[in-house]
């Protein structure tokens, strides 16, 4: 298929990005009108639930989801990119593997002293997560760096990478077969996924970590490009492979490490998302390809955020099984499409 003028394209899904932002805005266990809506934004309201409501607790959240879903998309299309396969994501490193580990131990291994493991493991709230979360994702970062510097071939280190996790996912079935119940319990709940867990204060150490994150992606346009016909046609056109694989490693380990630090591990958007976005612009051109994946990304985090939280319901689904239920039936679909086609990755 020939690929489409991204002209029109683009400003379209900035405007159901804007959309999807407001939707998320106004949609939740509490029904707000829109009249109370733009009163808030424009600072005319005299209902401090409201603006509670609005700026204190949605605010931060839908704004979350679009720096999560937009990250985690460009994360998956570097993988895609540098290992030519359509089914790889961000999680492929092991990165978000090494978070979770990361909690594990300082949820479940801190039962194993006595006491009340959330008493314990939390003295600085959600920030204990956190730190826990970034330094395991941090440990796997470095040794896949390690590993990519000294490794030739990228197939080895997609290899080692999922080894790694299914390593990492081995202690903490360990860990939970040997610590109690609540402490089990709590570590599963962060396994869920939470975007309403990251509040202002979080926001402010999140945003220039992922929004360095993209800038990096954004400007690796040439070498993404040149990756996509394989590591000797890049090498050929004056590509530092070796330089540029580190470089796309780093950007999606911090980028994978610290979005599952802030929200927990969010499946199957990284994944799915680059697909839609491909499809939409029937084109591999990172320079149309990219943006227009990460305001997908974007929108798609919103939707299953809106979905999740039930309009009218007084309960939250986990962000994590409304992205599966997106994110299934398209990798279901690319498989498909990849068997007709018999190719590895639409160029």
């Amino acid at each position: 298929m020939a690929p489409r003028k991204a002209g029109w394209i683009l400003p379209v899904l900035g405007g159901i990005l804007v959309l999807a932002f407001i939707g998320d805005l106004l949609f939740g266990s509490v029904r707000l009108s829109f009249r109370e809506f733009t009163d808030v934004i424009l600072g005319k309201s005299d209902n401090p639930n409201v603006e509670y409501i609005i700026l204190s607790l949605r605010l931060p959240k839908a704004i979350t989801a679009i720096l999560a879903g937009s990250g985690l998309a460009l994360c998956g299309l570097l993988m895609q990119t540098l290992f030519r396969n359509p089914l790889a994501g961000p999680f492929v490193l092991g990165i978000s593997s090494g978070a979770s580990l990361g909690v594990a131990l300082l949820v479940m291994a801190s039962s194993w002293f006595g006491g009340n493991a959330l008493v314990q493991a939390l003295p600085y709230g959600h920030w204990g997560m956190v730190i826990a979360a970034m330094a395991g994702a941090l440990a796997v970062m470095l040794f896949v760096l390690l590993v990519s510097s000294r490794v030739a071939d990228s197939v080895s280190i997609l290899i080692i990478g999922m080894m790694f996790g299914s390593a990492t996912g081995a202690i903490v079935s360990l860990l939970q077969y040997f610590s109690d119940p609540d402490s089990v319990k709590s570590f599963l709940v962060w396994t869920f996924g939470d975007l309403g867990a990251v509040a202002a204060p979080h926001l402010k150490l999140l945003t220039p970590l992922v929004g360095a994150g993209i800038f990096a992606g954004l400007i690796l346009r040439k070498p993404l490009n040149a990756l996509l016909l394989g590591e000797n046609h890049a090498r050929v056109v004056g590509v530092n492979v070796k330089r540029s694989r580190i470089i796309i490693i780093l950007v999606t380990s911090l980028l994978t490490g610290v979005i599952t630090a802030f929200t927990g591990p969010i499946a199957f958007v990284g994944l799915a998302v680059p697909h839609l976005a491909r499809a939409l612009l029937r084109t591999s051109d990172h320079g149309r390809l990219t943006p227009a994946t990460l305001v997908c990304g974007a929108i798609i985090m919103l939707i299953c955020d809106i979905l999740a939280q039930l309009p009218a319901a007084n309960q939250v689904l986990p962000i994590n099984t409304v992205t599966a239920i997106f994110g299934a039936p398209v990798v279901i679909w690319v498989i498909l499409r990849n068997r007709r086609r018999r190719t590895p990755l639409e160029i």
